[in-house]
């Protein structure tokens, strides 16, 4: 399996984590360390890499002065507690970018906001798993007769019974 793992630059590691973890309901806990940290699913998951602005010598997270912070960039997660998250959110910022609707592309819920850093975030629902059709049930192998039986019951047949 292959996975990508997006990295975003942010003013203040610590303070970042600790939104979005509280954005995704997650207990807060600290970053590994002062200038990068990961916003870890429940599985080990890698949702989002934070990484302090200059701390290394990355070109594109030298600075937020170079560019708009978030410029060509679109976070987009998908949850599966959709108005739990909304209400999470709410908490968190004065005003949404865009209020919950249906997107008529995916059919899902969906919000937007800004974090702390400026970067445009946008909260999905996630479909609830769909069947395609009802399952048929298999009829049970164990009451239906097979050669073997069938033949077993044509040879007690034949026999003459015993009268003692």
């Amino acid at each position: 399996m292959k996975r990508t793992w997006t990295i975003i630059g942010v003013s203040d590691v610590a303070g970042s984590f600790k939104w979005y973890q509280s954005l995704f309901g997650q207990p807060e806990t600290p970053p590994s360390h002062d200038h990068f940290g990961q916003i870890l699913d429940t599985d080990g998951t890698v949702l989002l890499c934070l990484h302090q602005w200059g701390a290394h010598e990355h070109p594109s997270l030298m600075s937020p002065d170079e560019a708009s912070p978030g410029n060509g960039l679109l976070l987009f997660f998908r949850v599966d507690d959709f108005d739990m998250t909304l209400k999470r959110a709410r908490a968190l910022v004065a005003r949404f970018e865009e209020e919950p609707h249906v997107n008529p592309n995916t059919q899902t819920r969906e919000f937007s906001l800004r974090d702390p850093d400026g970067y445009y975030v946008s909260i999905s629902a996630l479909p609830a798993p769909q069947r395609k059709e009802p399952a048929r049930r298999r009829p049970n192998k164990r009451f239906q007769p097979t050669k073997a039986r069938g033949r077993i019951r044509k040879s007690r047949e034949k026999r003459p019974r015993l009268r003692g």
